[in-house]
């Protein structure tokens, strides 16, 4: 489970698992995927483990992936993350997540999973899939809508535009927002809660409520993952991805398809 970017804690019944690469503003790499991959594997085997906590730090969640890596992907490369929201999607035990800063693509669609979600006041989201001529991925297409309405959903996936935790609050995936240097307790307080509850009946109780989601949402990501995995090769979403790393405005003529 050892990875410099994603450090790995195990006390008390809690893995707490923290997005580290500050330098990139905690982008997200195949290999962080695969460490996380590595650590909820670990916490859902391990008997003694009793609730997951995902954490960056009190001022930055993750920018979402890491564009440099999908620069590199062809169409049909397979992806790290698929694994890593699988396991996300059908983890047995409590999930707990504490959100400051930016959470920008995956930081969002990631807390769709989780069971308990806090954000700072300082938290800003964004899906930004279709700005980056991309499309919805983590089973968002079908769990946005199913906790804010179409409408709202709507809003966030096709503008794209970063909105604030009171936002997320009222679009239903965040519990409470709080204070940013209260952030981390409160997350760790309510992860203590859940350790001291009995394991077994929370995980039945939590196989219960997602009994009538979770094999659609894990259909919704393998539908997703086809038609992101072609876009993120396409001409589109490489200008997009090019451009932001250059620092210029990409070419419209690309990003449209109307150049010859």
């Amino acid at each position: 489970m050892t990875h410099p970017n994603i450090l790995v804690s195990d006390s008390d019944g809690i893995v707490t698992i923290e997005i580290s690469r500050r330098a990139k503003k905690n982008a997200i790499t195949g290999d962080m995927y695969r460490a996380m991959s590595d650590a909820l594997s670990y916490a859902r085997e391990k008997h003694h483990v009793r609730v997951a906590l995902i954490r960056g730090q009190d001022d930055l969640f993750t920018a979402g992936n890491d564009l440099g890596d999908f620069l590199q992907r062809k169409a049909g490369d397979p992806s790290a993350a698929i694994p890593f929201l699988h396991l996300l999607s059908a983890f047995e035990k409590p999930l707990v997540a504490a959100v400051a800063g930016n959470a920008v693509g995956i930081g969002t669609t990631l807390l769709l999973h989780c069971d308990l979600v806090y954000a700072a006041e300082n938290a800003k989201f964004q899906l930004p899939f279709v700005n980056l001529a991309l499309c919805p991925e983590a089973g968002s297409s079908l769990l946005l809508p199913r906790v804010a309405g179409h409408q709202r959903a709507a809003e966030l996936l096709l503008l794209g535009e970063p909105f604030d935790a009171t936002m997320a609050r009222e679009a239903g995936f965040v519990n409470r927002v709080i204070p940013a240097a209260e952030l981390m307790d409160t997350a760790m307080t309510a992860a203590r809660k859940l350790a001291a509850l009995p394991a077994q009946s929370l995980a039945v109780t939590k196989t219960l409520m997602k009994r009538p989601t979770e094999r659609s949402a894990i259909e919704a990501m393998d539908e997703e993952v086809i038609y992101f995995s072609d876009l993120v090769a396409a001409p589109a979403a490489k200008e997009i991805f090019g451009a932001f790393l250059d620092k210029r405005i990409p070419n419209p003529e690309i990003i449209h398809g109307t150049k010859p």
